[in-house]
């Protein structure tokens, strides 16, 4: 039976565990692995965001810096600025709140001062993917802020990724990690009503690691928090489709995203993340009907 909780977002809540929500992926990015520069323009995100909505998508992710595989981030050399950042994101998120006024908006950054000026601007969550670990402010300015907060598992930095040593056994980590930095954050008197915790499919983990991440999800309930999972074409997925030696393309991934995320929601996710919503949304709705 998946957990239920009721998710501060500060001035509203959402109830997760009676069925999967989905959350519809908003890259303002001219570089993501999976869309980059699709929607790359302010006019074109809130069109594609809108359409998520319209789709069934219950949140919406807005990113402005892509954490692609090699991809410089942190905040001594970002390839994106703060300042950039906030340029690419914070007019999607106040014109998505002016046309849909009840949209649950999410931020996508590990800055402390984007979060900030997002949150400012209409944002109801703010998704690290980082766990609060490459922006030393972003506990203490998280704390007062009326929002709720994703604490996602990276296992080093994106272009460190290629010469990660193997893990034993990475679930136990990931596990000890997230228990760690969600400790953390309740300590810097962030409440625990507002924390979603999400493994980190693909985030500093091997091709091969993620397969147990999906077999064994269920262990992450062991955490007693809410679980988000974004497998979205992510490049397991690829490898595991992969025909004559060849992986998947990202355009051909559609068919596995959606089995992954089927195999978690059976799992007891409360959120998957995703960039295809429409199809996400038809294939929770038979996963929420034969769950227990």
């Amino acid at each position: 039976m998946r957990p239920i909780f009721t998710w501060n977002l500060g001035v509203r809540s959402l109830e997760l565990g009676k069925r999967t929500l989905v959350m519809g992926i908003v890259n303002v990015t001219p570089d993501s692995f999976s869309d980059g520069g699709e929607h790359v323009s302010t006019g074109a995100a809130v069109t594609h965001a809108l359409k998520l909505i319209e789709e069934g998508a219950d949140i919406v992710d807005v990113g402005g810096e892509s954490t692609r595989p090699g991809a410089r981030v942190g905040m001594e050399r970002p390839m994106v600025t703060s300042e950039e950042e906030m340029r690419r994101v914070l007019p999607v998120i106040v014109a998505i709140k002016e046309t849909e006024p009840r949209a649950v908006v999410s931020v996508d950054t590990y800055k402390a001062k984007v979060a900030l000026a997002a949150v400012e601007a209409g944002a109801d969550i703010v998704n690290d993917v980082s766990g609060l670990q490459w922006d030393p402010k972003m506990k203490k300015t998280l704390a007062p802020l009326p929002c709720g907060v994703v604490l996602m598992h990276a296992r080093g930095k994106p272009d460190e990724w290629a010469n990660l040593p193997g893990v034993a056994d990475l679930v136990v980590l990931i596990k000890r990690e997230l228990r760690e930095r969600a400790e953390a954050a309740v300590t810097a008197k962030i409440k625990r009503d507002r924390i979603v915790l999400d493994p980190g499919f693909g985030f500093g983990k091997r091709f091969e690691e993620n397969y147990p991440l999906l077999r064994r999800f269920r262990e992450f309930h062991e955490l007693y928090f809410p679980l988000m999972a974004g497998v979205s074409r992510k490049s397991f997925i690829g490898r595991a489709l992969a025909r004559t030696k060849q992986d998947a393309a990202v355009t051909d991934r559609l068919c596995g995203t959606l089995g992954a995320e089927v195999a978690v929601a059976l799992q007891g996710a409360h959120i998957i993340r995703t960039h295809d919503v429409r199809a996400c949304v038809d294939a929770m709705k038979i996963a929420d009907l034969v769950s227990d």
